[in-house]
C-alpha cells in the first residue's frame, strides 16, 4: 500500500513541484508521509491485521482509527498552509500558463469548485439531520447511531450529491459548472464514493469486513470497465500479484504461526510478561517501550512480520495491564507510519528515492534544466513530518477518547472486593450479597448503565 501510493505520487506530482521551483523538502516529505497515511486510515489493510491479532472487531477498530486519522490530516494542512504563509517561495502557486482547464473568460474556474463544494456540504449536513429516523427506522434500531456512522453516511450522500449535479450539468449542457469542477468532481468522486460505500456498510453491520472488501474490488471492476480502462493483460497483472500478495501473507501467517507455538511451548510468553510487569510508570511506561520497539522495528522489517509475530507476545501483556486492545492498536498503527518515514531505513525513503530522478534531466514542458533529487532532500524532508506524527501519537496516547468515547471513564472494580465476593460464594451467601461490594462507583452523567444492570439482578 505504502509502495502504490509513494510510487504514483512520486511520478506523477513530484515532477511538477520541482518543475516550478518547489523546496524539494517540503516536495518529498509530503509525498512519502502522504503516502502512508494509508496504514491508519480506514478502509486498511493494517488495521484489518491487527484486529484479527489483537482479537477484536474491525468494526470497531475502523471506527477507532477514524478521528485520529483524520486528526494526522489536519495537522499535515495546517502545516503546509503554515509553510505557505511563512515561506511563500518554498510552495509557489502554480503560473496562469500552467493550469489546464480555463473558461472561456479566461478565469480559472476555481469559484465555481467552491460552489459544489459548499452545496456538496450542505447535502451532507442535511443529511446528518435525518440519518438516525431513516437508517434507524430501516434498521430497527432504537438507539442512536454512532457519530462515525453519520459521519460516513453524510461524505457518502455528499459525494453522490456532487455526481449527480456533475452528470446533469454535463448531459443538460447548462454551463452551471467550470470544467474544472467537472473534472474534479468525475476524477475523484467515483473513488471517494466507492470508499464510503465500503465502510459505510461496514459501520452499519449490512456487509463483514470481507464482504465490504468484496464489494470495493467489483465496484473497482465497474469504474474501470466504466472508463473503458480494463482489458484482458490488465486484469491477469491484477489477479497475478493478488495471489502473490495473497501468497506471501499466508506464508508469513505459517511461519509465525510455528514461532509462536515454539516461543509459547519455551515459556516465552511468561518472560515477556514478567519483563514489561517490572517497568517503572505502569501503563505509561509500557507504552513508552512497546512504542520504541516498534519504531524501531518498523525501520527494518515490513508491517506483517511485526503484525503476527511482535503483536501476538505485547497484546496479552497491555491487556493484562488493562489497556484497551483498540486503543493500543491504533497507536501501534500510527506508530508504524512514524518509523516508514525514519531515516535512513524507513521504507517511504526508498520508495520515493526508486522513481526520483538520479541524474539532471531536462523538463520537457519548461525546457529547464533539472537537478537530481539526492537521497539527503529525501531524508530532510521527512523530519519535520516525523515530528508531526509523533506528535498525534503522542496526542492519542495522552487522550484516549480519540479512539475509544468514555475510555477516561472505564468503571475499574476492585481485586480485593472480587475475592470477597468468590468467598462469600463459596460460603453460600445469596445473589443478593454477592453484589455487595462490587458496584461501581457513581457516573458522572446523569444515568449509569451498570448500576441499572446490577438493581435489576438485585430485583430479581
Amino acid at each position: 500500500m505504502i509502495a502504490a501510493a509513494v510510487i504514483s505520487m512520486g511520478l506523477i506530482a513530484l515532477p511538477i513541484m520541482l518543475r516550478y521551483g518547489y523546496n524539494r523538502s517540503i516536495a518529498m516529505g509530503t509525498i512519502t508521509a502522504s503516502g502512508t497515511l494509508a496504514q491508519a486510515l480506514p478502509p486498511s489493510l493494517v488495521l484489518i491485521v491487527l484486529a484479527d491479532q489483537l482479537g477484536r472487531s474491525v468494526g470497531d477498530m475502523y471506527s477507532a482509527a477514524l478521528l485520529p486519522g483524520l486528526l494526522l490530516v489536519g495537522v499535515y494542512v495546517l502545516f503546509i498552509v503554515a509553510v505557505a504563509l511563512v515561506r511563500p517561495r518554498w510552495v509557489p502557486a502554480l503560473p496562469p500558463e500552467a493550469l489546464i482547464y480555463k473558461e472561456a473568460n479566461g478565469s480559472s474556474g476555481h469559484l465555481s469548485l467552491l460552489v459544489l463544494v459548499a452545496v456538496c456540504a450542505a447535502a451532507g449536513l442535511g443529511w446528518s439531520q435525518f440519518h438516525d429516523g431513516l437508517v434507524g427506522g430501516w434498521l430497527q434500531r432504537e438507539t442512536a447511531a454512532p457519530a462515525d456512522e453519520v459521519f460516513i453516511s453524510s461524505l457518502t450522500v455528499a459525494s453522490l450529491f456532487g455526481l449527480v449535479l456533475a452528470l446533469a450539468n454535463r448531459v443538460t449542457g447548462a454551463s452551471l459548472l467550470s470544467k474544472l469542477a467537472e473534472q474534479v468532481t468525475f476524477v475523484m468522486i467515483p473513488p471517494l464514493v466507492l470508499i464510503f460505500l465500503v465502510l459505510g456498510t461496514i459501520f452499519l453491520g449490512v456487509a463483514t469486513p470481507t464482504e465490504g472488501g468484496a464489494m470495493g474490488a467489483v465496484g473497482a471492476l465497474v469504474m474501470a470497465g466504466a472508463r473503458g480502462k480494463i482489458n484482458f493483460d490488465l486484469l491477469k497483472q491484477a489477479l497475478n500479484t493478488t495471489a502473490t500478495l495473497s501468497c506471501f501473507v499466508v506464508f508469513i501467517l505459517i511461519a509465525a504461526t510455528i514461532f509462536s507455538f515454539t516461543f509459547n511451548a519455551a515459556d516465552g510468553h511468561l518472560w515477556v510478561e514478567s519483563l514489561f510487569h517490572g517497568l517503572p510508570g505502569g501503563e505509561i511506561g509500557f507504552l513508552l517501550v512497546v512504542n520504541l520497539l516498534v519504531f524501531v522495528l518498523g525501520m527494518f522489517l515490513d508491517f506483517f512480520e511485526i503484525a503476527f509475530i511482535v503483536i501476538p507476545m505485547l497484546a496479552p501483556v497491555a491487556e493484562k495491564m488493562g489497556i484497551d486492545l483498540i486503543w493500543f492498536g491504533i497507536i501501534i498503527a500510527l506508530n508504524l507510519q512514524t518509523s516508514f518515514l525514519t531515516p535512513p531505513f524507513g521504507f517511504a525513503l526508498f520508495f520515493l528515492r526508486s522513481v526520483a530522478a538520479k541524474k539532471d534531466y531536462d523538463d520537457r514542458v519548461t525546457g529547464k534544466r533539472i537537478p537530481a533529487v539526492t537521497t539527503e532532500q529525501i531524508y530532510k524532508g521527512s523530519i519535520a513530518f516525523i515530528l508531526l506524527q509523533v506528535l498525534v501519537v503522542a496526542l492519542v496516547v495522552a487522550f484516549p477518547g480519540l479512539t475509544s468515547p468514555g475510555a477516561e471513564d472505564k468503571v475499574m472494580l476492585d481485586e480485593a472486593e472480587v475475592m470477597k465476593v468468590f468467598e462469600n460464594q463459596s460460603s453460600g451467601a445469596d445473589d443478593g450479597d454477592l453484589m455487595q461490594g462490587l458496584e461501581p462507583p457513581p457516573a458522572s452523567g446523569a444515568e449509569d448503565p451498570t448500576r441499572d444492570v446490577l438493581d435489576a439482578i438485585k430485583a430479581d
